[in-house]
């Protein structure tokens, strides 16, 4: 972001079709493209190697605590609740992969192959469905985990018992004529 930040290979400023600050060609010249698809492929190539270190290692543990289970629960075939967490690990590292590629690949796609802002609406739902990507993993980590299931649980019943203290509480002091922050 250095050159178009100094002006040297294109320049910063705002996209009045799509109501952005972005990067503007400068004399017919701008590294948009090439940092679009380098923000876009290094994050993919990221993920994809520390989501494959972390089913390598947990495949590689798995291994070890079978080697010494005992028999009798090999014989029987059952799945234990190692594998079924293992397996939970994995959906959920490859669902948030997918919406991190279904968030951010739509804004790469526009700002790549969209140069001259032709489809100022499609430039602004990409950039929204970006927004989106920063609050999408609570929504999946409670989608897909118990314990975080009932920690929001807990979060929203203490967020509402709260909020009716203080409606009480201003309810009360009102119909005494007393301000909320007196009371």
């Amino acid at each position: 972001m250095l050159p178009p930040l100094l002006g040297i290979w294109g320049q910063l400023g705002l996209d009045p079709p799509t109501f952005s600050c972005t990067i503007l060609k400068k004399d017919d010249h701008s590294p948009k493209k090439l940092i679009f698809l380098i923000g876009f492929v290094l994050p993919c190539i990221a993920i994809i190697l520390c989501y494959s270190c972390i089913y390598w290692r947990v495949r590689k543990s798995r291994r070890k605590l079978k080697a010494h289970e005992t028999r009798t629960t090999l014989r029987t075939g059952c799945r234990t609740n190692r594998e079924k967490e293992d397996g939970r690990l994995t959906k959920l590292m490859l669902i948030i992969f997918i919406c991190f590629v279904l968030c951010f690949l739509p804004l790469m796609l526009v700002n790549v192959f969209d140069d001259n802002t032709a489809y100022p609406t499609l430039h602004v739902l990409a950039s929204i469905l970006a927004w989106l990507s920063s609050v999408i993993n609570p929504f999946i980590y409670a989608a897909s985990n118990r314990q975080y299931r009932s920690a929001y649980k807990e979060l929203l019943k203490n967020v509402k018992s709260n909020t009716k203290s203080v409606q009480m509480n201003t309810t009360s002091a009102n119909k005494d004529g007393a301000s909320p922050e007196r009371s």
